[in-house]
């Protein structure tokens, strides 16, 4: 099947879930592919840096944390327009990816994602430091952000709403890969010495690929924020970042596509093994390890020489 009808069938799936659930009377799913929307956003994020620059984070969820408390800050003064809570995500997102971002690229390999570790604990003890607004307890948000006359605690507009800014991620992604900027990355990834001979500057390129990342990583922050009503120092936790680092690795890094794929397949089978057995992280991990066994290069490399093959 060309890939073309096949992302077609799969927005047409998203446009009609919503009604299909509605139908069965099963409305929990249209929060939980909120979720996957949310984390998809997340996860594509970190491939534009993973996958195509070769910059491994384990520091991504501290944009997340960026993304949620610009929601919760701004409700516990009153403030519910969603639209000033995305603006001033993008805008503290990333000043926080330059600022750490013209530090931890002055290193590589270990180094760097031991910087991006340590920043983003960082943030996680600021945030836990904030009695003002939770500490270690959390932020219960009381008040339901607004898109103009949407109420966002709607869940049904929240779907649409992440579903929107899935895809426009998707597309500026696919977009600026395909650019002269995305090649250059990518050949840096591949030889660094090499694009440095023909005059690029890496470190700019791979500072301005970081900080697109760590914005579009905190507009997922927001959307989180805006589903659970509800913030926490734990959205920037190193573990998080590790599960957004297996959602790439799991669909295939270097692809976009994969990344979305990847978070999908995570969290379904997490929700799935979670209602078999309370001890579901032991048989996710042993299908993790299978996984990376059978599919090197990944679900979507996977899915790829399978239809290759055909």
């Amino acid at each position: 099947m060309p890939r073309a009808a096949l992302w077609a069938i799969l927005l047409a799936m998203a446009v009609l879930l919503p009604f299909a659930a509605d139908l069965a009377g099963q409305g929990y799913y249209v929060g939980f592919a909120t979720r996957v929307a949310i984390f998809a956003i997340a996860a594509l994020s970190l491939d534009l840096i993973l996958g195509y620059g070769g910059l491994v984070s384990l520091g991504h969820a501290a944009f997340l944390g960026i993304g949620a408390y610009s929601v919760g800050i701004w409700t516990s003064h009153g403030v519910t327009a969603a639209p000033v809570h995305w603006a001033t995500a993008l805008a503290a997102g990333g000043l926080f990816a330059l600022v750490t971002g013209l530090i931890a690229l002055r290193t590589a390999g270990v180094a760097f994602i031991m910087i991006t570790l340590a920043f983003a604990q960082m943030l996680f003890f600021l945030a836990v430091s904030l009695k003002a607004y939770g500490g270690d307890d959390g932020l219960t948000l009381w008040d339901a952000a607004r898109l103009g006359p949407l109420d966002l605690s709607d869940d049904r507009t929240l779907y649409w709403v992440a579903i929107a800014w899935l895809v426009l991620f998707l597309l500026l992604g696919r977009h600026l890969v395909a650019s002269r900027f995305g090649l250059v990355l990518q050949g840096a990834r591949s030889n660094e010495r090499r694009m440095r001979a023909l005059g690029f500057d890496i470190r700019r390129h791979r500072l301005l690929a970081y900080v697109l990342s760590g914005m579009a990583a905190s507009i997922a922050g927001c959307l989180l924020a805006h589903m659970t009503d509800f913030v926490s120092p734990a959205y920037m936790s190193w573990q998080r970042s590790g599960e957004l680092v297996v959602m790439v690795l799991l669909g295939g890094i270097g692809t976009l596509h994969g990344a979305i794929l990847g978070a999908a397949v995570l969290l379904i089978l997490e929700e799935v093994l979670a209602g078999l057995t309370q001890h579901w992280m032991l048989i996710l991990g042993a299908i993790l390890v299978a996984m990376a066994l059978v599919a090197r290069r990944g679900l979507h490399g996977l899915l790829a020489a399978l239809r290759g093959r055909r």
